[in-house]
């Protein structure tokens, strides 16, 4: 896998909107929350443009991205949000291009796609992170957020360190044991998309992390059962699960007609046998640690430890 250069201040960030429109009130903001990274910032047109709810045409979202990676000036791309529309662009992105320019690429949620693409497609790393438009401008935003951020863009060739939650959030074991492969996954919906694509997530002997956000409980479940039934779980050297924002019962007020989370993790991915650890403070939730996609990790489902080895 090809690591990219790490950023410093002074680097110049090229924001783009691969997925859902920008509200036109939150791009100042995501511009200075950049800039006060110490970063300079170059506004794909993607970020300004709206075709219904994606940011613009296939065809010019996937032209920034093209853009972004080719153009020797920039030296990292955020994605300024997420929402739906990336998988729509993958036809379009010159594989080729981008593995022959890394560069630090950021983002997360619908990003998924990008993510799984770039890292099987291009050998190169990626991070999951929050972004620009969204989770940078929350005045909630903190400092573990910030730290684990920062840390990942900037000291990118860093080994031999934990990913940890914050203090006061503890991990929890599902299945007990040791694993290590390479981080792959991320937002559930978009996993369970790349199915039966040129995409397809591969996740043979690798660190499958998942999380989601505003999904029914059966949703999930389907979902799930859909990673189950096409053999992605079994191949699986470890799981990981992150935040389920909001994923919960269709008929609150009859919750025999629904299951919980933890029924359903226990129905379909426990019988699977790998080590998994849940809880992990990452996905559509604030603090949210970001992830090296892509990196090799090995993590210790009992201690509730992972570490980047490679």
């Amino acid at each position: 896998m090809k690591i990219p250069k790490g950023l410093k201040q002074g680097d110049t960030i090229g924001l783009i909107g691969a997925s859902a429109a920008t509200p036109p009130e939150s791009l100042p903001k995501a511009i200075e929350a950049v800039e006060k990274l110490g970063f300079k910032v170059v506004v794909g047109d993607s970020c300004r443009e709206r075709h219904g709810y994606l940011a613009g045409s296939d065809g010019l979202r996937a032209n920034d991205v093209n853009r972004m990676f080719r153009d020797s000036s920039i030296d990292g791309i955020f994605s300024i949000r997420g929402g739906y529309g990336a998988t729509k662009i993958l036809p379009l992105l010159d594989y080729e291009m981008i593995k022959e320019n890394p560069k630090v690429f950021a983002g997360y949620s619908d990003v998924t796609a990008l993510h799984i693409a770039f890292n099987q497609l291009c050998n190169l790393v990626t991070y999951h992170t929050p972004m620009p438009s969204t989770e940078f401008i929350k005045p909630e935003m903190d400092d573990y957020t910030w730290s684990s951020f920062i840390e990942s863009v900037t000291f990118t060739e860093k080994t031999n360190y934990y990913l940890a939650n914050p203090t006061n959030q503890e991990m929890t074991t599902l299945v007990s044991g040791k694993a290590t492969g390479q981080l792959v996954g991320g937002n559930l919906t978009l996993v369970a998309a790349s199915l039966g694509t040129p995409y397809e997530i591969d996740t043979k002997g690798k660190i499958l992390f998942l999380e989601d956000i505003d999904e029914y409980e059966r949703s999930v479940d389907r979902m799930l059962t859909q990673l189950k039934l096409s053999g992605k779980l079994d191949e699986a050297s470890g799981i990981l699960l992150g935040a389920w924002t909001n994923c919960g019962p269709q008929n609150p007020d009859r919750p025999e007609h629904s299951l919980r989370l933890q029924t359903i993790f226990e129905e379909i991915l426990v019988p699977s046998n790998k080590p998994i650890l849940m809880d992990i403070a990452c996905g559509h939730c604030l603090p949210t640690m970001s992830l090296p996609m892509g990196r090799t990790i090995s993590f210790d489902a009992e201690t509730k430890t992972i570490e980047v080895v490679e």
